[in-house]
Order: C-alpha cells, then sequence, then structure tokens
C-alpha cells in the first residue's frame, strides 16, 4: 500500500512585483511530499528552492496555486512542519540544553515533558555531555546539530531543511550527512518524511529517496528521479555515480541554436538570459582543464573533483562556456568547441580579445552597450544602469546581473568602471564600434 501523502503542491506560483512588472519566483509548481520519503529539492541558487521550502511549511502564502496538507488546504504555519535554515539561529546567552526547550515552551509544554525528551534528543545527536554549553563553546557542525534537535523536539510529521551544511567546513558537513541520515534510516527521528533543498549533486544523490530538480527564471519543476540504491551508499560504485551523471546531464542540458542559447535583450520580446555569476580566470580554468584533451568529450560530472569546485559552480562554468560558445553540451557530456581551444592557446591579450568579441554577441550586453552609446560622454551612473535594467528583472538580480556586466565587461576592455563616482564608461578602444557586426547583429 502507498505511503500516505502529506503534503500536495498544486499549480503554486509565486509572484512579486516591482513598479509595473510581474516576476515569477516559482512558477505552476505540482509536487507531493509521501510518508517515508526523505526527498531533495535540487537546482541551482535562484531558481526557488528555499521560496517552495517557506510555502510548504507556511511561512509565506503562495500568489496562486493550492497546498494541501494530509488532504486539507494549509492556511498559515503548518504547526505539523518545522524548517532548519542554512544558519545556526541560536540563542547565544541560552545554553545548548535551554536553546531547545525554547522550541517547546513556545508550545507549553509542561517542564517534567520538556526536560526528558530534550536529553534524550540531544544524546540522539550525540551532544550528550554539552546540554549546559553556550554556543560560541561548540564548532559549527555541534551548533547544527543544536538546531536539529530544537527542530525536531516539537516532533514534526515533516522536517525540512534549508542547505543546512552549507556553512560547514567540509568534514563537519561530511560527518552529519552521515550522522542525520543514520538517525532517519534506523528511526530514530520523530519525522514521517524530510524535505531538503540543496544544490549539491552528490550530497542529494547521497541522502535522497526522490530527488524533484529544478531550473531558474522563472523557478519551475524540469525531472522528477527516484535514487533506488540502498544505504549505505557507495560514492564511487557505478550504480551511484550514474545518476550523478544522470543529474547533471539534466540540469546542465543541452546546447540550443543560437537565437534560443542567448536569449533576447531586455526590453525586447522573448526572455532576458541572466548571465551566470563567475569569475572569468575561473572560466579560463575550465578551458585549460578541457583543452588538456582538445577534441575528447568528459563527463560534466568527473570534472567537478578536477577543478575541485562544487556541482553548483561547476554548472555555472559549464553555462559560461557554452553560452560563449566555448563548449557544447549534450547529455552529461562537455565537449570544447574549436573556438574554446584556440582561447585556450590564445595568449592574454588575444583571450581578451576573444572575449571581447563573444560577449558582444549577448543581448543583454548589447542592451548596454547602446545605453552607453546614447549617454552624454558615453559615460552612466551605476545606479541609472541598475534602473533601467530593475524594469525587466527583480531588482535584487538586476544588480546581480549588473555586476557580471560590470566585471566581464572590463575582463574585455569594453567597459571602465570607478568605484569611487559609481561610473560606468564605453572604453574608446573595445565599446566604439557601432556597425552591425561590431554588435554582432
Amino acid at each position: 500500500m502507498e505511503n500516505a501523502t502529506l503534503v500536495q503542491l498544486e499549480h503554486v506560483s509565486q509572484i512579486y512585483r516591482s513598479g509595473e512588472r510581474r516576476f515569477y519566483a516559482v512558477q505552476d509548481i505540482n509536487m507531493e511530499i509521501r510518508e517515508g520519503e526523505f526527498v531533495f529539492l535540487l537546482g541551482p541558487s535562484g531558481c526557488g528552492k528555499s521560496t517552495l521550502l517557506r510555502i510548504i511549511t507556511g511561512l509565506q502564502a503562495p500568489t496562486e496555486g493550492l497546498v494541501l496538507y494530509r488532504g486539507q488546504p494549509l492556511r498559515g504555519v503548518n504547526p505539523r512542519a518545522t524548517i532548519v535554515f542554512q544558519t545556526f539561529a541560536l540563542f547565544p546567552w541560552l545554553t545548548v540544553q535551554q536553546n531547545v526547550e525554547i522550541a517547546l515552551k513556545a508550545r507549553s509544554v509542561p517542564s517534567d515533558i520538556r526536560v526528558p525528551r530534550v536529553l534524550d534528543l540531544l544524546d540522539r545527536v550525540g551532544l550528550d555531555g554539552f546540554e549546559s554549553a553556550y554556543p560560541r563553546e561548540l564548532s559549527g557542525g555541534m551548533r547544527q546539530k543544536v538546531g536539529f534537535a530544537r527542530a525536531m523536539a516539537v516532533e514534526p510529521e515533516l522536517l525540512c531543511l534549508d542547505e543546512p551544511f552549507s556553512a560547514l567546513d567540509v568534514l563537519s558537513a561530511e560527518s552529519l550527512r552521515g550522522e542525520l541520515l543514520e538517525l532517519w534510516t534506523e528511526g530514530k527521528i520523530p519525522t514521517r518524511a524530510i524535505l531538503m533543498v540543496s544544490h549539491n549533486i552528490e550530497e542529494a544523490v547521497l541522502m535522497a529517496d526522490r530527488l524533484i530538480i529544478m531550473d531558474k527564471n522563472p523557478g519551475r519543476v524540469i525531472s522528477r528521479v527516484t535514487i533506488d540504491l540502498p544505504h549505505p551508499r557507495q560514492r564511487k560504485s557505478p550504480r551511484f555515480l550514474e545518476f550523478v551523471d544522470q543529474v547533471y546531464g539534466i540540469l546542465a542540458g543541452q546546447t540550443q541554436p543560437e537565437h534560443i542559447e542567448l536569449g533576447a535583450a531586455p526590453g525586447k520580446p522573448g526572455v532576458t538570459r541572466w548571465l551566470p555569476d563567475v569569475h572569468v580566470g575561473n572560466l579560463v580554468g575550465l578551458l585549460e582543464r578541457l583543452n588538456e584533451t582538445p577534441g575528447d568529450t568528459e563527463d560534466i560530472y568527473q570534472l567537478a573533483d578536477d577543478l575541485g569546485v562544487d556541482s553548483d559552480t561547476l554548472l555555472k562554468l559549464v553555462e559560461a562556456a557554452e553560452l560563449l560558445g566555448f563548449v557544447t553540451v549534450a547529455k552529461g557530456d562537455i565537449t570544447l568547441t574549436p573556438l574554446g581551444e584556440a582561447f585556450s592557446d590564445a595568449s592574454i591579450l588575444a583571450r581578451k580579445e576573444i572575449f571581447a568579441t563573444r560577449i558582444r554577441r549577448l543581448p543583454i550586453f548589447q542592451w548596454l552597450l547602446e545605453l552607453l552609446r546614447r549617454a552624454e560622454g558615453r559615460k552612466l551612473n551605476w545606479d541609472v544602469v541598475q534602473t533601467a535594467l530593475s524594469l525587466e528583472l527583480p531588482p535584487t538580480e538586476a544588480e546581480k546581473q549588473l555586476e557580471i556586466l560590470v566585471a566581464w565587461g572590463r575582463y574585455g576592455e569594453i567597459l571602465a568602471y570607478d568605484d569611487e563616482t559609481r561610473i560606468i564608461t564605453l572604453e574608446l578602444a573595445g565599446g566604439l564600434p557601432v556597425s552591425k557586426d561590431a554588435r554582432g547583429g
């Protein structure tokens, strides 16, 4: 018999407004969480994973759609769900025991029930002996354990975790993953299901029963994957690596024709393509690594270890390289193009010239160049450009996109920027040409 459904989302959307514009944080989400499941919401930064977690726990109401808990519409905060955030959010003036007890005090649980329950939970998560310690005395991993214990103290049916290991060092995160899995698989925590947000692909395949994979702009579900591997899972086993490769393939997608790949300029019909937030130096590192075996096709997931980056960072680098025409992507594999090979083999100055030529093709970059060409002295204040970009993008994303545009433009010697005056200037050598060819049109 199939386990009962705890949470069900039907056509859920979250819309934010900026002036007359509407922006979708998440759009038309349909999903469910059943008893006995450990489910991951997996996707790149900015795809709305945390927004969905807040909607599911009732911390915010969706703009559109319906949230059901055990078949009933959710109104307000869900008393049978709790959430652990990335940051530890402990009260520094309270001891470990007091930090956990406070969740039960808020629900008026009497002391004779509260204290034994808290001590038992602290023992289960490995904090026995630290009851009287203060947060400042604990490591990051131990502080997060206090967060877990506090969340579980109210015995939630649904435990929601918002990237709970992202603020920890690598070893602490690895240890805590193993301990959480042990508590879950051995039934040592009082919860019916776990929903965890992450952008770490290996972490998801290691822990989850099922993945709900999202993409951004707007945030939406693009795939669902069931991980039918027994615990404990072996990271180097062929089946584990097959799942990792499959998920990388889903998130990396496939190189599209240029008119689709590049998107539209702000203010023009179509979807404005957001630029991935990557440093050019890191992009060069990826291309140089691929150029070690020119012409070969490589699995994207294997590059994460080679480059020493997490999956989210790697996918952004791949997206940038693909957008600039330096690589092609298909089915989780990446291939350096002849242009990418030429870029890797070029001198420092030649790389800048190639890079400048490629970014001039991007509609969002063409939009910025046109603004500057029309401005007096070919100069504009940062705030003026950001305000113009905010007409098309959410304000926080507009700021981030402008930071990327200026950084890429400075590398390509197309733009200059004065941090004191906050003035963006079109460089004469890099930005003067106004013909169609120079604009990439």
